[in-house]
């Protein structure tokens, strides 16, 4: 897929576009992208970062970052994104003038959205006035149930298989890998300390079954409360996996939640419990 950040990056065209932040690309997003993909006309995706949210100073749990974002939008099929960095000085932007300086520069004939688009100044501008300017306006048809908010609610409740419902995939969590207390290795399970960005969202505290690096993964979301920590770890534990991860980006599957985290009586428990838990995740079943 060719990303870009300025219009006049694309080759000129008659586009169908969809357009939207798509944070976490869920199936009510899917479906605007899959619209736009349809329509006949060279398929085009318009999305923004930072999240407009943020930059209007309310704070957002992010779905995915946007590299990921970008990832899932181009497993689509979409061959086209222009990834508009989002300013104050773009939020004061009267709709007509944000309608002209981008979508009619890069060929935007179809603009495809979800319910309750809104852009320019105040939110001001919808379909309905895109369709005034001269394009074709249309509205995805609504998913009923799905939407970010209700993904995030179902992942700080740790249901990671009723987000993946709604995701169409497993939610996941992304980032660096980082050198952490290496106590699993001395407990015979090495794991991946996996370090996020501060505004993606991190599901609830827990165990879970998943995947990680195209290997089953049991992942650990907590404090290590067996040692007495108090700082938040991702530990994902790759099965039947040898090999050093340190400064590698790495996506996360969760896919089912197996327990609480929680402080065992003795190590010997704890080594049980995760021995449990690898076999449960050898046993688990994708969602999505």
């Amino acid at each position: 897929m060719k990303i870009v950040s300025r219009p006049d990056e694309l080759e000129p065209g008659r586009r169908a576009v969809a357009i939207g932040t798509f944070d976490g690309v869920h199936l009510g997003h899917r479906r605007v992208i899959e619209a736009a993909l349809a329509a006949g006309l060279r398929p085009a995706v318009v999305t923004f970062h930072p999240h407009p949210r943020t930059i209007l100073g309310n704070r957002v749990e992010l779905l995915s970052s946007v590299e990921r974002r970008l990832e899932l939008i181009a497993d689509l099929g979409v061959p086209e994104t222009l990834l508009v960095e989002f300013t104050l000085e773009l939020a004061r932007l009267p709709p007509e003038e944000f309608a002209e300086s981008v979508l009619r520069r890069i060929g935007a004939e179809v603009v495809v959205a979800g319910p309750g688009f809104r852009f320019g100044r105040g939110a001001s501008g919808d379909l309905d006035l895109l369709c005034s300017l001269g394009f074709d306006g249309r509205t995805a048809t609504l998913v009923e149930g799905v939407s970010s908010s209700a993904v995030r609610r179902l992942l700080h409740a740790g249901e990671v298989r009723e987000a993946a419902g709604l995701l169409g995939r497993p939610p996941e969590v992304e980032g660096t890998v980082v050198l952490g207390d290496q106590r699993g290795g001395t407990l015979g399970f090495p794991t991946a300390n996996v370090s996020v960005e501060a505004d993606l969202l991190v599901p609830a505290y827990g165990i879970y079954a998943g995947a990680a690096g195209g290997r089953r993964a049991a992942v650990s979301i907590g404090t290590n409360p067996h040692y007495g920590g108090d700082e938040r770890r991702i530990e994902a534990f790759l099965l039947d996996f040898e090999g050093d991860l340190y400064g590698e980006r790495l996506v996360v599957e969760l896919w089912e939640r197996l327990r609480d985290e929680r402080a065992f009586a003795s190590e010997a428990e704890l080594i049980a419990a995760i021995a449990d838990d690898v076999a449960r995740t050898r046993a688990a079943s994708r969602p999505g």
